[in-house]
């Protein structure tokens, strides 16, 4: 057995923060936390002037390093994605597809497939976003693969990407009860987004399981005083969990805040990020610290370590409820959150080292 002892100012446990911790590990788990003085000094590797924090997770961007998965659907891809989100404190991840052909979809999956086969470490599975979207709410994603979906089509994609498709995004107007049923069955977490939807059909789709919501504010019908829309029926229904771009172009940080005051726990981040490319049919090109495809806002360059500090300095969020938000709650959304997010007995032994100054100082692994 590799046992390990970790230490620092501060341990935050995803519940409390507490000092005068040692973090014990055996074979890549957390075994216990036991009192620092009840561990010999010499065996415990110490963060001065710092924090030990839960590493967070990152359930939604497109690739990394120029490598844009839907153009490179290969493990390299992956490896590179993975290095982006590890330098941002993300340890765990689900790689992106935008709305793209069936062919496309296919070549992802196996792309997850080999990198798994690798030994590829960090990706939970594969994020479908489209195309069952809706067209009026298409924002960036290219209208002529956007279309409702028959049960054949959605049974051969799920049969195809069986274990690996582990998240779908998807306009709940557009798709029948038994295409959400069919969905469901194969227990991935659907996520209602790029959606027209009114109040009365978001609400319908959060009581029948349909309990995420992709990118609160944007591409979704908005908040107005006589039809709410998914930004009313997010904010209201106690199931409906809601991922949010804090970067300030996608939503404005006072935005994000009032989101943040109704919902409480159930917002959480995603960075959304994409990066350079110019081939295929998302040509991303970085203007200022965004994306933009065709002049239209694409993706962000966000990693999740400037999610949490955002969250941090520009809405005001206590820390220990922003470092929630980039990694128990979304892990929470994926059936994640019994080994991620936290910093306790049986939960993998990854975590973050933060400086006083909230610097990212190492993500142990």
């Amino acid at each position: 057995m590799a046992m390990q002892y970790y230490t620092a100012d501060r341990v935050f446990t995803g519940e409390e923060w507490l000092e005068n911790m040692v973090i014990q590990t055996i074979d890549g788990r957390i075994q216990s936390l036991l009192p620092a003085d009840s561990v010999d000094p010499a065996a415990v590797q110490r963060f001065d002037h710092g924090s030990i924090i839960p590493a967070f997770l990152d359930i939604q961007l497109y690739g990394a390093h120029g490598r844009l998965l839907a153009v490179y659907p290969d493990p390299e891809t992956l490896f590179e994605t993975v290095d982006y989100c590890l330098k941002g404190g993300a340890v765990l991840c689900l790689p992106t597809v935008a709305t793209n052909s069936k062919e496309v979809f296919f070549k992802c999956i196996d792309a997850v497939r080999a990198y798994w086969q690798e030994g590829g470490p960090g990706v939970w599975g594969l994020h479908l976003e489209g195309p069952w979207l809706n067209p009026v709410k298409r924002g960036a994603h290219v209208e002529a693969f956007i279309h409702p979906p028959t049960v054949e089509e959605v049974k051969e994609i799920l049969e195809y990407g069986n274990g690996i498709v582990k998240m779908i995004t998807l306009a709940p107007e557009v798709c029948s009860d038994e295409v959400i049923q069919l969905i469901q069955s194969y227990g991935i977490t659907i996520s209602a987004g790029h959606s027209n939807a009114t109040f009365a059909q978001a609400t319908a789709a959060f009581d029948k399981g349909v309990h995420a919501v992709t990118h609160l504010y944007n591409a979704m019908s908005a908040l107005q005083h006589r039809e709410p829309g998914l930004v009313g029926a997010t904010f209201l229904h106690p199931q409906a969990k809601a991922s949010i771009i804090p970067d300030g172009h996608h939503a404005s940080f006072e935005a994000i805040r009032i989101a943040k005051q109704l919902m409480g726990d159930r917002l959480f981040t995603i960075t959304d990020a994409v990066t350079e490319t110019t081939e295929g049919y998302y040509q991303h090109e970085k203007v200022g610290d965004k994306y933009e495809c065709n002049g239209t806002l694409s993706g962000s360059a966000l990693t999740q370590h400037q999610s949490m500090l955002n969250l941090v300095n520009k809405v005001g969020i206590e820390l220990g409820e922003a470092i929630r938000m980039c990694s128990l709650y979304p892990a929470q959304v994926i059936g994640a959150d019994e080994i991620y997010g936290k910093i306790a007995p049986g939960y993998t032994a990854q975590f973050l080292v933060l400086n006083n100054d909230l610097t990212l100082s190492q993500v142990i692994l």
